[in-house]
């Protein structure tokens, strides 16, 4: 007969388990077509709130999303290849002068930043995307606009540039699959950047809590076909 502290013991593990599985729980619309992970149902460090972030696609087919942390003392790079499984590939601290914005790509390895409160522009190498570096471009005047010279090679002019700060907004998502039942699934606060992966349809929302990622499955499947096809 088992003692009642000990049943008793059993039932609260048990019924804690629960509700922590009810608070992670990612929220899902009717039909399954679309499924908002919350920062919460992310790895740890996704629940770090970010300053900007840029995807990234390698030769090998693999997505990642780069998040600056932390007023640029912090980057953190998700594996999104498959929305259904995002998993931590980096979060290391960084040397940087303060918080900047990832401006476009350069060259398939790399990504042009500027930084925010200086005139200071740098490259963030991604020859291993495990290991990103970040290298100060070096005797520029005035950072401003910038134009491709080919794969190696950019052109930027000699002007002033004035950092416009994004202003936070609430998205809310809303499932419209039954149109006579319509139904705010979640709302994702102070977000200040927005991006999307066209080929899942994957949407990320960078907002104060972190990192909110909304799935689109139908749409997963149909790029998983797609790739299969392409294999053959």
């Amino acid at each position: 007969m088992k003692h009642p502290d000990i049943a008793r013991t059993a039932i609260t593990v048990v019924a804690s388990l629960l509700l922590t599985l009810q608070a992670y729980a990612a929220v899902h619309s009717k039909t399954n077509e679309l499924v908002v992970i919350q920062p919460a149902d992310l790895p740890e460090q996704a629940q770090i709130p970010g300053n900007s972030f840029f995807l990234y696609s390698d030769n090998s087919g693999s997505t990642y999303l780069y998040v600056e942390q932390q007023q640029g003392a912090r980057l953190t790079a998700f594996d999104v290849t498959d929305p259904s499984k995002i998993k931590v590939v980096v979060s290391t601290p960084i040397t940087a002068p303060g918080a900047f914005d990832f401006v476009r790509p350069l060259g398939g390895h790399g990504e042009l930043v500027r930084f925010r409160d200086s005139r200071s522009v740098a490259v963030l190498d991604l020859h291993k995307v495990n290991e990103p570096t970040l290298h100060m471009i070096n005797g520029l005047s005035e950072g401003g606009t910038t134009e491709e010279l080919g794969e190696s090679g950019i052109l930027m002019v000699n002007e002033p540039y004035d950092y416009v700060r994004a202003t936070p907004r609430d998205y809310q998502v809303v499932d419209i699959s039954s149109p006579s039942e319509p139904m705010l699934l979640v709302t994702v606060a102070q977000v200040k950047h927005k991006l999307v992966k066209n080929d899942t349809g994957t949407t990320f929302l960078l907002g104060s809590e972190g990192l909110t990622v909304i799935r689109r499955p139908r749409v997963e499947d149909e790029y998983k076909v797609h790739r299969l096809q392409m294999e053959n």
